[in-house]
């Protein structure tokens, strides 16, 4: 930490103040100007969630789920939030999703797609590739119908091998940077190390893992809409 405050601190005494100036308001223009431009999803559009069961509230009471807190977070945010249309389905894989995609895009006319699928491709040691396409290409779909897109990371156990396991992480990242989506970098982060945050079957989150993923999902959120009025 000390060798690099060392580096920072003569790399700026060694700039002139005028240009050190100058190099600040550019930056911050040029900050200000990348944000400003930021595409952001309409409210009156709907926000179309394609998941599994981890987006289905398996195993738990309904109206419980991260989707549904979701909807509670948007109503507080906006005086007209945008309709939230939960299409995820247990068990479903990116071969499901990219199938039925293009039916729930014309039907709802959404302007965010947040994409949470994969997990089951992976418990299934399905082929690597056949994921990335199915998934590229529901980004594909979702943007070419006018819609943002959200990807949420998924990551599986090391048992399934640690050169399978760490390219199956890599892949959401590659994905959303590949299709300028914004990324969840890991949807259940933060339940790793309590096992009560799982229902019996340690697979899928409890209702009390819920706020917890609703946090890993909201920022993403929060960056494609609007800003919400004080």
């Amino acid at each position: 930490m000390y060798q690099l405050s060392h580096y920072w601190n003569r790399f700026f005494i060694n700039i002139p103040l005028t240009k050190l100036t100058f190099l600040i308001f550019v930056g911050l223009v040029l900050f200000g100007t990348a944000h400003a431009s930021t595409p952001k999803a309409s409210l009156d559009r709907p926000i179309l969630i394609v998941g599994d069961s981890l987006s289905s509230e398996y195993g738990i009471k309904r109206q419980s789920g991260w989707v549904q807190l979701l909807r509670n977070r948007l109503a507080e945010q906006y005086p007209e939030p945008p309709e939230v249309i939960n299409a995820s389905i247990s068990g479903d894989t990116t071969s499901g999703g990219v199938t039925r995609l293009p039916a729930l895009l014309k039907e709802h006319n959404p302007g965010l797609v947040i994409i949470e699928l994969g997990g089951n491709d992976a418990l299934r040691g399905l082929a690597l590739d056949m994921t990335r396409n199915n998934l590229t290409r529901m980004v594909e779909l979702s943007q070419k119908a006018g819609a943002l897109t959200i990807v949420t990371g998924i990551q599986i156990p090391a048992n399934y091998g640690p050169a399978y396991t760490e390219a199956f992480r890599s892949l959401y990242p590659e994905i959303a940077a590949a299709t300028n989506s914004v990324l969840v970098p890991f949807l259940l982060a933060g339940l790793e190390t309590d096992r009560n945050l799982f229902i019996e079957d340690g697979i899928h989150p409890s209702e009390q893992a819920q706020p917890i993923l609703l946090e890993n999902v909201w920022p993403a959120v929060q960056s494609a809409l609007p800003a919400a009025t004080p």
